[in-house]
């Protein structure tokens, strides 16, 4: 082993590769030794391996195929079929490993409306959104819609779901039922990491503020036009608004986080718009800077999951010409603090 001075060890869901390279060693010419020597060293290596594969399991007895997404946020979840799999103790598996990670994403779901409401139901009760109506026979399930010809997408720029509301949804849970054959990517920031990349002195200043959030912001309203017009409800021209501490405590986590969002953030309560301004500029660019970030590519019956009181989203834009058809539910809050 002394002749290999470079070791790479690239860990996959099925295999554990060794790379390597020789430099200044006379002694290799006995291919046999040498293949002797890698062939040992791998199975050293995939055994040392063996326990963090296990180690990336929740506390229950459970135990699920967990692949992080990304170093701050999200995480694949696979070795479970949700159409037979909801017993309480998978259910509790899944809340861990959401709570962990703030979003968590199942492949190949296909979950028919009923059992799609009956799964969100698992985690919490759910809601209605306030300017868009649901399915006929689902009020709660949404159809987040884009057609062809239209130019906005819907929520298109990065925002946590309602937070204009005095207790915000918890979560959101979308499952993808038709996608465009190229884009429609949606990109997850995470509060947390936002809030622990801020100097001590600034985190301090935030955790004074408290935030005005509207409903009526230009930017956020664009993206509903379309919706607005053909399913708008009977409160879909109204102006919502909530006042949120900047700096918002985790009710199960305790973990801290930065909680505004370019859709809805006005200013600072006892702040001008104005005098608001530049700070919240700062945040809105610190809180998505890409290492705080993961993206998430849709497929047909894909479900994701996202913890609305530390994560926020932004649906990408980049699929004119196509139809793009998510079912979306959210789960009721609790009142910020």
């Amino acid at each position: 082993m002394s002749c290999w001075n470079r070791l790479r060890l690239a860990q996959s869901t099925t295999d554990v590769t060794y790379l390597g390279y020789k430099k200044g060693c006379n002694n290799h010419n006995n291919s046999k030794e040498k293949a002797e020597t890698v062939r040992a060293t791998k199975e050293k290596l995939r055994a040392q391996l063996r326990p963090v594969r296990q180690e990336m399991t929740t506390d229950t007895a459970i135990k699920l195929d967990i692949r992080p997404m990304a170093g701050a946020i999200g995480a694949e979840i696979h070795g479970v079929d949700l159409l037979h799999d909801q017993s309480p103790e998978i259910i509790q598996a899944i809340r861990d490993v959401w709570l962990q990670f703030g979003v968590v994403v199942f492949r190949d779901q296909p979950l028919a409306p009923a059992q799609f409401q009956a799964f969100a139901e698992q985690f919490g009760e759910t809601v209605e959104y306030p300017f868009v109506k649901g399915l006929d026979d689902f009020p709660k399930i949404m159809p987040v819609l884009k057609l062809p010809h239209e130019r906005n997408n819907f929520g298109g720029v990065w925002h946590t779901d309602t937070a204009y509301l005095q207790t915000p949804p918890m979560a959101t849970m979308l499952i993808a039922r038709e996608i465009p054959p190229k884009g429609g990517d949606t990109v997850f920031a995470s509060g947390y990491a936002a809030y622990e990349g801020l100097s001590p002195g600034l985190q301090q200043t935030l955790e004074r503020l408290t935030a005005v959030n509207s409903s009526a912001k230009a930017e956020v309203t664009k993206t509903r036009e379309d919706r607005i017009a053909d399913s708008a409800t009977a409160q879909a021209r109204e102006t919502l608004t909530g006042e949120h501490p900047v700096i918002r405590t985790h009710p199960e986590t305790g973990r801290k986080s930065l909680y505004v969002n370019p859709a809805h953030t006005t200013h600072f309560v006892g702040w001008t718009e104005e005098e608001s301004a530049s700070l919240l500029a700062f945040l809105y660019a610190h809180q998505v800077k890409p290492e705080f970030t993961c993206r998430i590519s849709w497929q047909p019956n894909t479900i994701v999951l996202w913890d609305n009181r530390c994560v926020l989203h932004y649906p990408i834009n980049d699929y004119h010409g196509y139809k793009r058809l998510l079912h979306r539910i959210t789960l009721k809050g609790d009142t910020p603090h």
